[in-house]
């Protein structure tokens, strides 16, 4: 599959803005304490990724943005939704059925020029939606996906997206949509010089429980 961008961006804290380097402190904690509840080491956590110890050891420092393929990677292996590593959403008690614009949970991915908004109620389940803003030049990141159960719908709102399935690009306008398999290998760019935005769908069969953790993992590749 043609490589899009790097898994990862390691950057000098004075070229992120303030709000940057929180969100990547914010996440690189989260990820940090997912993998010691979990017992793990950093070793053992690259090993279940197939991430090097020195991109994790830098996530968990807050010293690199990851990309979308590999937070995919880190909830498959920690057992939690990717929505996991979302920002809090306010204190008040979510409903378990609807989401207000302004209670959306929020995930900044800088370095990809990605950012993603949870319109699913955060209460796990099988079906996950979001909104996908992309840079110009932003994507999901490089390397295969993972195959999996389960369906990959969307919609683009606006913009240009390229997706790519089994290494074939299919260009797609505002208004166009599509779906495929979890099975087929896919990640997706902004080629065009505006900001593009999708809704995206993801369709995870198996029963997730109240902790976040899927009965039936996937199995060898991820998916952004």
């Amino acid at each position: 599959m043609k490589k899009i961008a790097d898994s990862v961006e390691v950057r000098a804290k004075d070229e992120l803005g303030t709000d940057e380097r929180e969100s990547d402190r914010r996440l690189g904690s989260c990820v940090r304490s997912l993998r010691q509840r979990a017992g793990l080491s950093i070793q053992e956590l690259g090993q279940r990724t197939k991430l090097s110890t020195g991109m994790i050891s830098q996530l968990e420092r807050g010293l690199a943005t990851p990309s979308v393929r590999t937070l995919r990677l880190l909830s498959l292996a920690l057992e939690v939704p990717i929505s996991y590593f979302f920002d809090h959403a306010p204190e008040a008690e979510p409903s378990p059925f609807i989401v207000r614009k302004a209670e959306r949970k929020l995930l900044r991915l800088s370095s990809s020029g990605v950012l993603k908004e949870l319109l699913s109620p955060q209460h796990p389940g099988q079906l996950e939606i979001y909104e996908i803003t992309l840079q110009p030049g932003g994507s999901s990141g490089s390397g295969s996906g993972i195959a999996h159960k389960g369906e990959k719908a969307g919609y683009v709102l606006r913009g240009r997206l390229r997706l790519w399935l089994t290494d074939e690009p299919h260009l797609l306008d505002a208004g166009d949509s599509f779906r495929f398999p979890g099975s087929v290998q896919s990640m997706f760019d902004n080629p065009g010089d505006e900001p593009a935005s999708v809704v995206w769908i993801s369709y995870n069969p198996g029963k997730i429980p109240a902790d976040g953790k899927r009965e039936d993992e996937p199995t060898q590749r991820v998916v952004p």
